[in-house]
């Protein structure tokens, strides 16, 4: 393959934050927006599958999404799609696509298979077609090298089937892309890095105006902000799946990744996180030296109810607790109202953002409706984010 060829490819996000990684990758993906026209624009940011978007692009782009990226979770090849009814069926087609191209004899593979509406229901029967169909594809080629094998640790592939129509991708991602690399210390209830990411995105944040993080737990929140100021990748320090792929291109990889690192700057912010855990503090200092954010984030133990603000305008961006499991959350709630009351009387002017799944509790901190919600998922908890200006 080469950097010219084009390729379908899908992002993935968190179902919700669509609209943000539209706008992100609006950004990353230029020739998105400078198509023949504004129609086709629309329509490469229109999604018809929750959580993601579905490109024609580059190589060059599946770098730059993986590199880039603050709130995709994935990025995966779309290798071929079809119709298949039959095994027979499936197994032939799937031969013929050009597995050469991101898997090599005697690698291992990771098939992963969901079913619907299909007469090929049974996922497991499916998948030992597909990897009967990749070795079938390398013997065609001559290649008598070691068979292709199941692994979890392998290369993973994605196969859908709805409808008898099949779909298989190729991750290139690896680890998903929330794991930046630097939260080895965790604390608890921990928040997805890009979560953390949409969060301040939602939130329309400046790297002039200071944020604080009352709540910060392991400082995903706080890192975040900072590597969004200072202009720093957020997969500048991982490796990724595409890295072992046999179409791999390291010179054009070198060249994306070495334009980024031009791009970062020192930006002069202002972010504190604080939390009443010492054990999370620790965490949290911890994850920031990895990131290479000790020097533009401040981490302190500190009570919510000490908080105090650091300028006469800002932003509060955290994720409290939600009280989740929790039988009896009276002490929740009194936490919420006492947060309320501290938001209230020491920081007009400010605007705070939160995350929040229980209506009863946002109800406590008595801050009136808020200016502007998205509902989404984290975990598998309905929750959304809220804006209030103060």
């Amino acid at each position: 393959m080469s950097i010219n060829d084009r390729v379908k490819f899908f992002v993935a996000c968190p179902p919700g934050l669509e609209f943000y990684l539209a706008e992100e990758l609006k950004t990353l993906l230029p020739q998105a927006q400078t198509s023949n026209s504004s129609e086709k624009t629309e329509k490469l940011f229109s999604s018809d599958e929750s959580g993601g978007f579905e490109f024609d692009g580059l190589l060059s782009d599946i770098y730059q999404v993986n590199l880039q990226s603050r709130v995709a979770s994935r990025v995966v090849i779309r290798l071929g799609s079809f119709f298949a009814a039959a095994f027979s069926e499936l197994e032939k087609k799937t031969s013929r696509l050009e597995w050469e191209l991101y898997v090599q004899p005697g690698q291992s593979v990771d098939i992963r298979v969901t079913c619907h509406k299909s007469k090929l229901y049974h996922s497991d029967a499916v998948a030992e077609r597909i990897l009967n169909a990749i070795n079938l594809h390398f013997s065609s080629l001559g290649k008598s090298s070691p068979l292709i094998n199941p692994s979890s640790t392998g290369q993973l592939i994605l196969v859908r089937i709805v409808r008898d129509f099949c779909t298989i991708s190729i991750d290139s991602s690896g680890d998903a892309l929330y794991k930046r690399g630097y939260k080895q210390a965790i604390a608890k209830a921990p928040l997805r890095e890009n979560l953390a990411a949409a969060m301040i995105l939602f939130s329309g944040w400046k790297a002039s105006v200071p944020i604080i993080d009352p709540f910060c737990g392991s400082g995903t929140i706080p890192i975040e902000a900072s590597l969004i100021a200072n202009h720093i990748p957020p997969g500048i320090n991982r490796n990724f799946r595409f890295f072992d792929w046999t179409c791999f291109d390291g010179s054009l990889w070198n060249e994306i990744r070495s334009r980024s690192i031009s791009s970062i700057q020192k930006a002069e912010v202002v972010i504190s996180g604080y939390d009443r855990d010492a054990g999370a503090i620790e965490s949290a200092q911890a994850n920031a030296a990895r990131a290479g954010q000790k020097a533009t984030t401040h981490f302190s133990q500190q009570a919510v109810s000490y908080l105090e603000p650091s300028s006469p305008t800002g932003m509060i961006i955290t994720n409290p607790p939600y009280g989740i499991r929790i039988q009896d959350n009276k002490d929740l709630r009194n936490l919420y109202s006492r947060f309320g009351d501290i938001l209230k009387n020491k920081f007009k002017g400010w605007t705070v953002v939160l995350l929040g799944s229980d209506d009863r509790l946002i109800g406590n901190l008595m801050l009136g409706p808020s200016k502007k919600s998205v509902p989404f998922q984290n975990g598998g908890i309905p929750v959304k984010m809220l804006l209030f200006e103060l």
